[in-house]
């Protein structure tokens, strides 16, 4: 635990008591919705605030009764893993009138509720903040018409509003990622990956219609999560002629040897003259210009169903925490504010700023300012079509630059999904900057065989859905085979590498920096993705892959658990991979709401094992049916998965029975989500990047030569930013023994999962958000998400 006196901690700082805090959600549904909700009511309860539920949005607040419930811990059990919003969501033309809001108000006062968490889009947050300015007005009104008593006036003097934006669409300017962004590319990408198998059996083109009204996010992302060949967006209209040039590009993948195209279009799609573009329009074109058998698909509210991600899970989870957080500090003076996640780290934004930047981007789009409009919704989206614009579109060779360097990637380590995106990416960006590529296969085991070969622009095509690493990987280190390394250096004349794996990249890269003194070979650029289900590599927060092993992980919690219904009461104890990072653990447990979670970075022992076992006892107790306990494979050598499941069994008999389950390698199996995708692609291009300018910076007397520490880096996300870290800096933050940094940002979200399953534990406070201006919420050299 963190001493008071350095940290804040929480309970002994803040305290909820006599304060009463209602949530609701509002306008559209969106998954995750409900985890948010959860996470409100369970801290709200945890710091001794009174709960209410207000069902059916606003609609709730104006007609009060029932609709205003107050909540228990139990209320909100079973619902982590439920889609849509469980209290209901409904729109409201009564609260848009005075009358309607003076009779929200009036609602409220009588059970004494003056903090509300608002969860929905803008028009939801910006009503939100009308009846928040309103208030003191309509309580002197009420007081008026004799309704309340005046001593009302000055004890509820002050509403205070804090938002999360639960949207599908990520258009809310000030934040990341919204609630619901990540699931709904889910659901686009499932049916991406769908219809690619059967628009390559019958070399058709699928023309596929997305959500997010008018914003172009979600069509943007899910064409480049699974290559889409043309991409049709609201911010960035065509430019005119471009139904020729999309033609022109469909027809040359053809006769490529592609036996399908992807067209994706944003609901909102426009062209320069603000004329809407159709699905059907595109449809009638392909086939009158091409005579392709051509397919329209329009995906719509399958976006907005089913379970939500495991990203939008902790999302919501971290959000909902901190929602309470800023309502217990602020004060009348306080605007309100939408609580967010920019990279790792918790903001508070005024909220009014983040609705005017985002109708700033709406006028943007009807004046036909569209590069500004692009700008306006931050770097994220920026810097997602940059990435699409130039991977999907191939310039002539005539266009292309000539650098004469010549640029190997591999893989490096166990297999994690993403890897395939990250080496197209990185070959199609290498490309591009005029540099010939070259993949080899099997880690350094194959690089030492020979086996390298040139690769094209068509070569990696249709590699970013695929799972695994289709260049394959070995685990093998560089150092006992430098030699003959050195040598297939020489033969192919390798400029630059480019190493995407998990921790035994990192220690390549540390093995062949040290011998740059005895073979001059490795005194060129290098670079290292993180790529490792386990996110256990020092100078990153996140690695390709992980988001995908959660996911796994956290379907398969839901899957177990659901087993359980009807039955008796019953405990799951899963065991999960990771080596001796707990990550996994943690993280899933956190999404999945587990009641426990086992790892070796902090040490357990019998007394914990009672103490959770007498725990769940108690929680058994109540109408609570199921419990779930996730262990890391090597959080102890004594403890083991058998163990703990027999210790639970014989404890719980009486009370509950168990089951256990060892998850294994199907964390490493499987398509990669959207997240890693994303991640995989725009890491790699920007690694590419900045390979080709060290190649520059180090080009001298017609050779290449890099022996300094910053050309032999690791590419890493930091709180919001990515940045480049020499590996020999990162020596000191690591345990080798163990292959884990030495410090671990979420750790720290280990009290959370323990106070949303009711156990008293210390949370420190003392890097929650702060208020922020929209303006300031991105370093000006940073992509604060550069994985959505």
């Amino acid at each position: 635990m963190a001493q008071p006196d350095s940290k804040k901690i929480f309970f002994e700082n803040l305290s909820g008591a006599g304060k009463a805090i209602a949530v609701l959600t509002s306008g559209g549904d969106a998954q995750g919705m409900n985890a948010a909700v959860r996470a409100v009511v369970r801290m709200g309860l945890y710091v001794g605030a009174k709960v209410y539920f207000i069902h059916e949005g606003y609609q709730g607040m104006v007609d009060g009764g029932d609709n205003i419930e107050e909540a228990s811990w139990e209320s909100v059990s079973s619902m982590l893993q439920v889609g849509g919003t469980v209290i209901g969501s409904a729109r409201c033309k009564e609260f848009r009138s005075h009358e309607g809001r003076l009779q929200a108000a009036h609602n409220l006062v009588q059970r004494g509720i003056t903090n509300l968490c608002v969860i929905g889009g803008d028009g939801s947050l910006t009503g939100a903040n009308l009846f928040r300015e309103e208030w003191s007005g309509l309580l002197k009104e009420l007081v008026e018409k004799g309704l309340i008593e005046a001593d009302a006036v000055e004890r509820y003097a002050a509403l205070h509003i804090v938002g999360m934006v639960g949207s599908i669409d990520n258009d809310f300017c000030g934040t990341d990622m919204t609630i619901g962004t990540d699931s709904a590319l889910h659901r686009i990408i499932e049916v991406v990956d769908a219809i690619m198998t059967t628009a390559q059996s019958h070399q058709r083109t699928f023309v596929l219609e997305v959500m997010g009204r008018h914003c172009g996010y979600l069509a943007l992302v899910s064409a480049l999560a699974c290559g889409a060949d043309w991409v049709l967006i609201p911010e960035m209209p065509p430019e005119d002629g471009w139904e020729e040039k999309m033609c022109q590009k469909l027809s040359a993948n053809r006769a490529g040897m592609k036996r399908l195209n992807i067209i994706i279009v944003a609901e909102g799609a426009i062209d320069r003259n603000n004329k809407a573009i159709t699905t059907e329009y595109i449809k009638n074109l392909v086939v009158k210009h091409l005579g392709f058998d051509t397919r329209v698909t329009i995906l719509g509210h399958v976006q907005r169903g089913g379970t939500p991600s495991a990203f939008d899970r902790i999302l919501a989870s971290r959000m909902g925490v901190e929602a309470v957080l800023a309502l217990l500090e602020t004060t009348a003076d306080t605007p309100a504010c939408v609580v967010s996640l920019c990279g790792n780290q918790s903001v508070r934004l005024p909220l009014m700023e983040c609705v005017q930047m985002t109708q700033e981007v709406q006028k943007a789009m009807d004046q036909k300012r569209f590069e500004e409009a692009v700008k306006l919704r931050g770097r994220s989206f920026e810097n997602n079509l940059r990435t699409y614009k130039l991977l999907a579109h191939r310039k002539p060779e005539s266009e292309l630059p000539v650098s004469n360097f010549n640029v190997a990637v591999l893989n490096v380590g166990a297999p994690a999904a993403g890897m395939n995106a990250a080496v197209r990416s990185a070959v199609r960006v290498g490309i591009s900057e005029g540099h010939k590529m070259f993949a080899v296969n099997d880690g350094f085991e194959g690089f030492y065989k020979g086996q390298i070969k040139e690769v094209k622009w068509s070569d990696v095509g249709g590699w970013t859905g695929q799972g695994g690493s289709l260049l394959g990987t070995k685990r093998t280190l560089p150092a006992k085979h430098a030699d003959k390394i050195a040598e297939q250096m020489r033969k192919y004349n390798i400029n630059a590498l480019l190493v995407i794996g998990g921790f035994e990249a990192l220690e390549s890269l540390l093995q062949l920096y040290e011998v740059r003194t005895t073979y001059e070979e490795f005194c060129i650029p290098m670079c290292m993705l993180p790529a490792t289900i386990s996110n256990n590599v020092p100078g990153t927060a996140l690695s390709i892959g992980a988001d995908t092993a959660l996911n796994a992980i956290v379907e398969t919690c839901d899957r177990i658990k659901q087993s359980a219904s009807g039955t008796k009461r019953r405990v799951f104890i899963i065991e999960t991979m990771g080596g001796y990072c707990g990550y996994l653990a943690t993280v899933g447990g956190l999404a999945a709401g587990a009641d426990a979670a086992y790892i070796y970075e902090e040490p357990f022992d019998i007394r914990d094992l009672q103490a959770n076992v007498e725990h769940l006892t108690e929680k058994m107790k109540t109408s609570i049916q199921r419990g779930l306990v996730l262990r890391n494979e090597n959080s102890n050598d004594n403890y083991t998965t058998d163990f703990i499941y027999q210790l639970y069994s014989e404890e719980g008999k009486g009370v509950f029975d168990c089951r256990k389950n060892v998850l294994g390698h199907m964390q490493q199996g499987g398509a990669p989500s959207p997240f890693d995708r994303n991640f995989g692609t725009k890491m790699s291009a920007k690694a590419m990047q900045w390979l080709s300018k060290k190649l520059l910076e180090t080009y001298r007397r017609g050779r290449v030569f890099a022996n300094s520490e910053d050309s032999c880096c690791l590419l890493g996300m930091l709180g919001r930013t990515l940045v480049f870290q020499p590996v020999v800096t990162l020596k000191d933050h690591t345990d080798f023994i163990h292959r884990i940094p030495k410090e671990q940002w979420w750790l720290k979200l280990r009290p959370l999962m323990k106070i949303l399953a009711k156990y008293k534990t210390s949370y420190d406070v003392s890097d929650s958000g702060q208020i922020e201006h929209v303006i300031h919420t991105r370093p000006k050299e940073s992509d604060a998400s550069v994985a959505m």
